[in-house]
């Protein structure tokens, strides 16, 4: 079953998780202390992410190293795209008006 991004980017422990991982590469034990939260929360909340296609990993020792990935992220970027060309085209024309005026 396909996931759906904004369901998974919904959750304000994930979006933390990104917001972290967005500075630079963490293991599971780095986000707990980063986050304050349980090292069984964080590893589920990165199991969705990964299945999502946010996060990848890659192990180290006896670590693993989560990097955001930019699949998912390109995807929920063309999605918003016509959006953006809308509020552009509004906002340029709202920006007409007031000079006119």
């Amino acid at each position: 079953m396909p996931v759906d991004a904004f369901t998974v980017l919904a959750d304000p422990t994930r979006r933390q998780i990104l917001d972290t991982l967005r500075h630079a590469e963490r293991s599971v034990s780095e986000l707990v202390d980063a986050l304050g939260v349980s090292q069984p929360a964080v590893s589920k909340h990165l199991r969705v992410l990964r299945e999502a296609g946010f996060v990848a990993c890659r192990p180290a020792a006896q670590h693993r190293i989560y990097r955001l990935d930019v699949r998912a992220f390109r995807a929920v970027d063309g999605w918003l795209e016509p959006y953006r060309r809308m509020w552009t085209t509004h906002l340029d024309t709202r920006g007409r008006q007031l000079d006119q005026e």
